[in-house]
């Protein structure tokens, strides 16, 4: 029967497949008495088979798609599944005890991963953990039920989950993936930012999406309004085949603009870039008309595995990008880690706030190895193309200073050793901390540019966490609070003649940006789907009325004021 569920729009478009449920399932199994040990130990066997079956196709898959040091942890799996140390006593157990595969199998796991776990041997712990991997997926498979992997999905699907980790996104085949929809998140949230990184319908915050969506049902995800269709019928579906057919015709319209500059209609012109995770981004920065990226999140190359990327898998990440844009710009995000993004071969202790805690260059300017990796990697790059370097979650001068003197020394250290690197880094900051705001003058003189990061900027403002449903109400980036410390920013950034971005959601937003235009930003990141839209909205728009604009709402009360402020000024041009 045909329903509907309301959640937030999270990235544009039209997606008609069936679905995919991406859920952990419930693993839990309790002792029973067995009549026939010996038919319970073939089912034992079996399901290590299927197991062993299933390892060898993931570890093949990663091997084409990842490289053979991401299939390595697969091999380690399967030398698990043939290690009689494990499966003898199971075994054994099921035999002499008369018990059911499952509890053999989780209570003689649990005591090996707790032995290994106790180990100071690091190779032994990090044997624990392959142990409770494979113990998993067998039993998974004892109980029947299904463990998902985003990694094999190999038919066009609409993944249904929970949430999306950044390292689950990161998994996602887009020739399959053709939208997601999930029961929690925001515009801002990782799931949600991937989805238009990788320019997938999504529609995120449904609340009920796992609970009334079932594997194999029909399912339409409307990224344009955030609504998702739980087995349409026919009529609907060709209703929505329809509205495909009329985004993909707006589309084209605005594809007409791809090698067009961003100049509005009184002669002010803007750089509008990209918006990136991975290398293999940048064909839809080029497609979509990038001037270049504006931001490269670098942690996608530390997610997803089981260990740090080494200098030369990240030295050929960022070549590879620089190299693609062809001599465009191209901002480096320094490692952002912490708040919802873990690595957790890192091991870094729980904190009870971690959006506040021990992240980005906080974590960096501590953890000194890994950030002099990352760096020497990003200098040899540097001859590549055009280079811009930023650190994120600066608080303090202090902070940069320290950050950039770390820098000068990988590069002096390279130098040294006769490697190439770049005359012309321009070194920045994202402005994402209200105290860096206001006091960006004085960051001004140091700084070679500024890029305002909205989505924590307006979290931390507001005191709202914007993975919180509750409080979603007060992510506000009309706010007037908001728009002064942009214009702070940007006006200081001016003063002393360096260049000020956005690398926020709200660069893309469409009733942030004739406010943004007016506020004299000069570059706009966005994700690549969004620039397009974003040119052919400036290009109807006059600056200097949007400069009159942006002065009357900066004297405004309220978020809702100035967005109808803004719609009513707009209108006249469209």
């Amino acid at each position: 029967m045909s329903s509907l569920l309301n959640g937030i729009a999270a990235s544009n478009g039209i997606a008609i497949a069936k679905a995919y449920r991406l859920i952990e399932p419930e693993l839990s199994t309790s002792k029973r008495t067995i009549e026939v040990p010996a038919d319970e130990q073939a089912r034992f066997r079996a399901a290590i088979e299927t197991s062993k079956q299933e390892l060898e196709s993931i570890r093949d898959k990663a091997e084409k798609d990842l490289g053979a040091d991401k299939a390595a942890i697969f091999e380690a799996h399967l030398l698990v599944l043939s290690d009689p140390e494990l499966l003898t006593p199971i075994e054994d157990r099921i035999k002499t005890e008369s018990i059911n595969a499952e509890f053999a199998l989780k209570e003689t796991a649990d005591m090996f991963v707790m032995m290994f776990e106790q180990m100071d041997n690091e190779y032994m712990r990090e044997r624990a953990a392959d142990i409770r991997d494979v113990t998993k997926r067998v039993l998974a498979h004892l109980l029947g039920v299904q463990i998902p992997n985003p990694s094999m999905i190999a038919e066009e699907v609409i993944v249904i989950a929970e949430d999306l980790t950044p390292s689950d996104t990161a998994q996602l085949n887009r020739q399959f993936v053709k939208g997601f929809t999930t029961d929690v998140g925001g515009r801002t949230s990782h799931s949600a930012i991937m989805a238009r990184s990788m320019e997938i319908p999504a529609v995120v915050g449904t609340k009920a999406a796992t609970a009334e969506i079932q594997n194999g049902d029909l399912v339409i995800v409307d990224g344009l309004t955030g609504v998702v269709h739980i087995n349409p019928t026919p009529e609907l579906v060709k209703r929505y085949e329809d509205k495909y057919t009329a985004y993909e015709a707006q589309k084209a319209e605005w594809a007409k603009l791809v090698n067009e500059p961003t100049i509005s209609v009184d002669g002010k012109q803007v750089e509008l870039v990209a918006n990136i995770g991975t290398p293999k981004d940048i064909t839809g920065v080029i497609q979509n008309g990038g001037e270049g990226v504006g931001l490269y999140r670098t942690e996608f190359l530390y997610m997803g595995r089981d260990q740090l990327p080494t200098e030369d898998e990240q030295f050929e990440a960022y070549k590879a990008v620089l190299e693609g844009l062809s001599g465009k710009p191209v901002v480096v995000r320094t490692l952002d880690i912490g708040g919802d993004k873990e690595l957790p071969y890192l091991n870094l202790p729980k904190e009870m706030n971690p959006f506040l805690g021990h992240r980005a260059i906080r974590l960096c300017l501590e953890e000194q190895e890994i950030f002099r990796t990352q760096l020497r990697a990003l200098l040899r790059a540097s001859s590549f193309g055009n280079l811009k370097i930023m650190f994120p979650m600066i608080a303090t001068l202090g902070e940069f200073r320290q950050a950039k003197a770390i820098l000068e020394e990988e590069k002096q250290e390279l130098l040294k050793n006769g490697v190439s690197v770049s005359d012309h880094i321009e070194v920045g900051i994202m402005v994402e901390i209200p105290s860096t705001a206001v006091m960006a003058d004085t960051f001004a003189k140091e700084v070679d540019f500024f890029s305002i990061g909205t989505n924590d900027l307006i979290q931390y403002t507001m005191a709202a966490d914007r993975m919180n449903e509750q409080v979603s109400y007060l992510y506000q980036p009309y706010n007037p609070a908001i728009l002064r410390l942009v214009k702070m920013v940007v006006d200081a950034a001016h003063k002393e003649g360096k260049w000020a971005g956005m690398c926020g959601e709200m660069a893309g937003d469409e009733v942030a940006i004739p406010l943004l235009l007016g506020l004299g930003l000069d570059e706009f990141s966005m994700s690549a789907t969004s620039i397009l839209k974003a040119r052919s909205l400036i290009t109807k728009l006059s600056q200097s009325e949007m400069e009159s604009l942006a002065v009357s709402v900066l004297a405004m009360d309220t978020n809702d004021a100035v967005k109808a402020a803004v719609e009513d000024a707009v209108a006249k041009f469209n």
